[in-house]
């Protein structure tokens, strides 16, 4: 068996096949698998199973990716990963003419007779869309939004005829492909409002089934930056409650995400930090991975951020410090009645 490089890709684990051009997915030990986690899986197996698209919709941070790789790895096929592109064209998911194959041929076998023939080709390559529709691969196409709408029209043809429209280019000669029957397509996106995202046309919005996701569960969180970092759990349960209390902080976008919880717990873990209101570490990496430039600011300019952060970490630390001193004292007193 060839070797294949493999990576841990979120929640999942990655390998990339010799070549380049397609993956395998599987889900990762790192997989937290609550039951919400689980119900959207299910939900998107079954359209998919169906051979529906499926559209994973939501704000950044909210796991749209990770989930998109553990659906994909449940439906055991090899994997055709696209990021959007506000620089794609058709072209790029399709193929393109990439140059010219010059031969020339000589044929002076008589010495007194010269002859030759020359012949010029096309290079067609063929790009990932096509390769996927061709050897029945899943597609991910991530923040398919972020590339122009002309770039996505390839893809109208392909989910609902189940036929992609080929350039006469191609080496072959065909016009049109008929879609492997095995061939599925997962997309995700973030908002229209954030920065480099295109509206998408109506008609390819129709021919998706769209889940919405919003930020996970409190119980969720706490798993995942256990399993991502190794924290313990009184750690993630405070990370948790300090990044839930300051998205309501932040201006449009510029939210903290699980991404931030998953960060404060890996460094406190490397750095054998606790998360404790007197522990420095705890402290600067809150304020180094909390602020956010578009935070609300006073009238003289300042940030109101540092001191929100730091009025958050005594307000949750000290709750979570009454409440085990509550539980201690419960115990005791449950121990001496009986």
């Amino acid at each position: 068996m060839e070797d294949t490089a493999s990576k841990d890709f979120g929640n999942a684990v990655v390998r990339v096949q010799p070549g380049g051009d397609s993956i395998e997915a599987e889900a990762s030990d790192q997989f937290v698998a609550t039951p919400r986690i689980q119900a959207l899986a299910e939900r998107a197996l079954a359209y998919l199973d169906v051979g529906y698209a499926v559209h994973f919709a939501g704000t950044a941070g909210t796991g749209k990716t990770t989930l998109a790789f553990h659906v994909a790895s449940r439906l055991g096929r090899p994997v055709t990963l696209v990021h959007g592109d506000d620089e794609f064209g058709s072209s790029d998911l399709v193929g393109k003419d990439a140059g010219y194959r010059k031969s020339k041929l000589v044929d002076n076998y008589i010495h007194s007779v010269l002859k030759t023939e020359e012949n010029m080709n096309t290079l067609w390559v063929d790009n990932r869309l096509t390769t996927a529709c061709a050897n029945g691969n899943t597609l991910i196409y991530d923040e398919f939004n972020r590339s122009r709408p002309e770039a996505n029209n390839a893809l109208l043809s392909v989910l609902e005829e189940k036929v992609l429209n080929l350039p006469s280019l191609r080496q072959n000669g065909e016009g049109y492909l008929q879609v492997h029957p095995d061939f599925r397509a997962i997309f995700t996106s973030n908002p229209e409002e954030y920065a480099g995202v295109h509206k998408t046309q109506d008609a390819l919005m129709d021919r998706l089934i769209t889940i919405q996701m919003g930020n996970f569960d409190r119980e969720t969180e706490i798993e995942i930056a256990i399993a991502q970092s190794g924290v313990s759990r009184r750690d993630a349960e405070i990370i948790v409650d300090i990044v839930n209390e300051l998205r309501g902080t932040g201006v449009n976008n510029h939210r903290p995400t699980i991404r931030a919880t998953i960060a404060i717990a890996k460094i406190l873990v490397h750095r054998h930090a606790r998360a404790a209101i007197d522990d420095p570490v705890f402290q600067w990496v809150c304020h180094d991975v909390l602020t956010t430039e578009t935070a609300k600011v006073t009238c003289d300019g300042q940030s109101l951020m540092p001191h929100k952060i730091d009025e958050t970490i005594a307000r949750v630390c000290g709750a979570q410090l009454k409440a085990r001193r509550n539980s201690s004292r419960l115990s005791l007193a449950t121990k001496g009645k009986g």
